[in-house]
């Protein structure tokens, strides 16, 4: 009998696909557990649009984060730190901070924790640091940091 998996099965395989199993594991575990459907012509018709409406989600979120990542290229955000003596850097600038920063001066709320640092910022100067958008989309941005 063949089944649709309506959610991931160790097993089976991935939500999603189609699977052969035999008919009184369908009927005796599968089904009653709601973990798949049974594939008739009408729910194998769902399962493809459910998937081309996801694809063309996909496609959409894609899309976004390339112009957001084009829109971050483009400027700068500027994030002051105290100078201790002799004009060192006093403390470090972190990820929340520069989105904090970012969202004052731009008016557009980053996401700290997409914004891939190696280390906190402890001296001043410009810095080009990496933010990841989307698993295939990762934008540079440009942070200089200033006496305050």
């Amino acid at each position: 009998m063949k089944v649709i998996l309506l959610q991931d099965e160790k097993k089976l395989g991935k939500k999603g696909t189609v699977v052969e199993v035999s008919e009184g594991y369908a009927r005796n575990y599968i089904l009653p557990k709601k973990i798949g459907l049974e594939a008739t012509p009408g729910n194998l018709n769902d399962l493809k649009l459910k998937k081309a409406n996801e694809s063309k989600i996909a496609q959409e979120q894609l899309e976004a984060a390339r112009n957001l990542a084009q829109e971050l290229s483009e400027k700068q955000v500027t994030v002051k730190m105290r100078a201790g003596e002799n004009g060192k850097a006093f403390g470090s600038i972190s990820g929340k901070e520069i989105a904090e920063a970012y969202k004052e001066q731009h008016r557009l709320e980053l996401d700290k924790k997409k914004i891939q640092m190696t280390e906190h910022l402890k001296n001043f100067g410009t810095y080009q640091i990496p933010i990841k958008l989307h698993p295939q989309v990762t934008a540079t941005l440009t942070v200089k940091v200033t006496e305050e």
